[in-house]
């Protein structure tokens, strides 16, 4: 920013300079060439006040001693150098001078103004006054580099000038630029200060309100979390120390009940867990540690799942290719995308699932197929809120999916439409393998 206002600065000093400096730099050079003409006719009218009328016939004739570096000549009707300085021959300018007009011209080098002497209504001669032309182009020149030494002189003013403004301007934005990368890096108690310049000031107190009521957001987030955390763990913990004990009573009748109670609980247990991981978590995807292996993770989605399926009449194949038994994934979170993607499939899908491994070298590939197709934009799929009308929904399964494929450093996408066919890629480091 500060190079964009000091440019913007120097362009208007320069274009101002150019607008005034040409016109200014012509009327100089206008000027000094009308005033040397004036003093060459101011001199060749004394000149011609002082002829003696009769010079004629003999009597002499004075003329003023001429100025530095100007001459003077006094010529007759013939029209030749009677006396003083300048061509033998009267010029162009000596010629219409003796037709009693005042003659001003260049020629020959020369600034030249020629005066009539009249006498009793007769032009009797011509006084002859010039002077170099190189004499008022030193002038010009001279004063030229002045308007351009001035001209400098402004510019260098200006850029000095502009350049403390710009510090000036662009101080407070790199100081709120520092304070948002702070925020940005997770403090959120970083707040810009004031500076000289309103505009500048009303952006900061905007951006410190907005901090404010992030940070209050987020506390009110933590606090939520944690009363989460504590209101759901211990009923849930209690509800399992329940059913353990019930299972230790040994009654046939009510084992299988209390078996399929305890493992939906500790099903849930674990959702709760990973939910709440995500809503606190603060470092970089990927910082899960892996610790089930792929079979037995498959495995214990196929246990889950399948007697669902059956239950709507739809099978559930669960398969492996060429994946090593000591691969190991991050359990906790890939076993609740898996729920997701196949609750999604069991709901909105048809026919046959089918939940896959592909070895992809530095990454897991889990598809989980079905045999229905998905005409929708894949990106809406996605999109928290998103309900269907067919089935219902709250539309924050695949949300949610996808926010702990993030997390896992992965990714969760629609790789095929028809028939509908999720892919989850699961990172995989050299140590799992």
């Amino acid at each position: 920013m500060r190079q964009r206002v000091v440019r913007v600065a120097v362009t208007a000093v320069l274009v101002a300079l150019v607008l005034l400096a040409i016109p200014l730099a012509l009327a100089v050079r206008a000027t000094l060439y009308a005033d040397q003409r004036d003093s060459l006719e101011r001199a060749a009218l004394a000149a011609a006040v002082r002829v003696n009328t009769d010079y004629a016939t003999g009597d002499p004739a004075e003329l003023p001693p001429p100025g530095p570096g100007e001459r003077l000549g006094l010529y007759d009707p013939k029209p030749r150098l009677h006396t003083g300085t300048g061509p033998r021959s009267g010029d162009a300018a000596v010629r219409r001078a003796f037709r009693g007009v005042i003659a001003r011209t260049q020629s020959g080098g020369e600034l030249v103004v020629a005066v009539p002497v009249s006498h009793a209504e007769q032009v009797i001669g011509v006084v002859r006054a010039s002077s170099a032309v190189s004499a008022v182009r030193n002038r010009v020149l001279v004063d030229w580099a002045v308007l351009l030494g001035a001209a400098v002189f402004a510019l260098a003013v200006a850029v000095l000038v502009a350049r403390r403004q710009a510090r000036a301007l662009a101080a407070p934005l790199e100081d709120l630029s520092r304070h948002c990368r702070a925020v940005t890096e997770g403090d959120l108690t970083a707040r810009a200060a004031p500076s000289t310049i309103a505009e500048i000031d009303q952006v900061a107190r905007t951006h410190n309100d907005m901090l404010h009521s992030l940070a209050e957001l987020l506390r009110h987030e933590k606090d939520f979390t944690a009363n989460a955390s504590h209101q759901l763990r211990t009923p849930l913990t209690g509800l399992q120390l329940t059913l353990e004990a019930g299972l230790a009573q040994d009654d046939a009748r009510l084992r299988p009940a209390l078996e399929e109670a305890l493992d939906a609980t500790r099903r849930l247990h674990d959702t709760v867990e990973e939910v709440l991981r995500l809503a606190g978590s603060s470092g970089p995807p990927g910082t899960v540690v892996p610790d089930r292996s792929v079979v037995h993770l498959l495995a214990e989605t196929d246990a889950r799942w399948h007697g669902l399926f059956a239950q709507d009449g739809r099978r559930l194949d669960c398969g492996v290719q060429d994946i090593p038994a000591d691969v190991l994934v991050p359990g906790g979170p890939v076993a609740e995308i898996l729920g997701v993607l196949l609750d999604n499939a069991r709901t909105h899908g048809r026919g046959s699932v089918r939940v896959t491994v592909r070895d992809l070298d530095d990454a897991l590939a889990f598809d989980v197929a079905d045999e229905g197709t998905v005409t929708v934009d894949p990106e809406g799929l996605f999109a928290r809120g998103r309900t269907s009308g067919r089935n219902g929904g709250t539309g924050i399964g695949l949300a949610l999916a996808r926010d702990l494929a993030v997390s896992l450093g992965g990714r969760l996408f629609l790789a095929g439409g028809d028939p509908t066919t999720f892919t989850l890629l699961v990172p995989v480091a050299p140590a799992t393998r």
